[in-house]
């Protein structure tokens, strides 16, 4: 059995750049590789070949092709869920609320490949990324939609259930990549295109934000 890469510590500055700089190489080939084909339908030879590595080089960094493909999914969950820290309980609710709708549909649009393995990750029933849904996940939503109650709470958002909200932001920004083709298919377009992917973002925050702002009947 192969010893982790994680109980090794780089002894030098340079050196833990090194290392670092590695395991990104590895961690974006294998996020290029396991959103095409998932988890079995990659092979540890194809990511070292995408990274430029030798089979032997990567299993210095990873214990097994497992291990590669728990730490893009954690990796790709900590960018995925960097938008939502903004919604802070001091920010104009419309306008944080907002500019969380611009940087799901802008992560949409560079990180395409990411949006699309999360999905086939969750599809699965998250299997290999159970416990980082029940934590990370779960914590920071739980800290957001207690954020969107007290918004609620003070009349600076009409009455709305916090995780339906953060639920169809989810589903209406993710849309763009995990569907591409579909899009492409009805529209000949999609969020490579710069004019498309801002009209995507004007009506999502249209369609999103009309409901949740305050009005004189709620």
């Amino acid at each position: 059995m192969r010893k982790s890469s994680r109980s090794a510590e780089p002894r030098t500055p340079r050196r833990r750049k090194q290392i670092e700089a590695k395991r990104s190489a590895i961690l974006d080939a294998a996020l290029l590789l396991f959103s095409r084909a998932g988890l079995h339908g990659t092979t540890v030879e194809q990511i070292a070949e995408q990274a430029a590595v030798s089979k032997t080089n990567l299993f210095y960094y990873f214990a097994s092709k497992e291990e590669v493909y728990v730490a893009a999914l954690t990796r790709l969950l900590d960018q995925w869920l960097d938008p939502l820290r903004g919604l802070e309980l001091d920010s104009d609710p419309v306008q944080g609320i907002g500019e969380y709708i611009r940087r799901k549909i802008m992560f949409s649009r560079t990180h395409p490949e990411a949006s699309r393995l999360f999905c086939l990750e969750l599809v699965q029933g998250a299997p290999l990324l159970r416990h980082e849904l029940e934590t990370s996940l779960k914590e920071l939503v739980d800290a957001k939609a207690a954020v969107i109650r007290a918004w609620t709470a003070a009349g600076r958002l009409a009455p709305v259930d916090p995780h339906h909200l953060i639920f169809s932001i989810w589903a209406t920004t993710q849309h763009y990549a995990d569907f591409a083709s579909q899009i492409d298919a009805l529209l000949q377009t999609g969020l490579d295109d710069e004019a498309f992917a801002e009209e995507a973002v004007r009506n999502i925050q249209r369609i999103i934000l009309d409901g949740v702002r305050v009005r004189s009947d709620d």
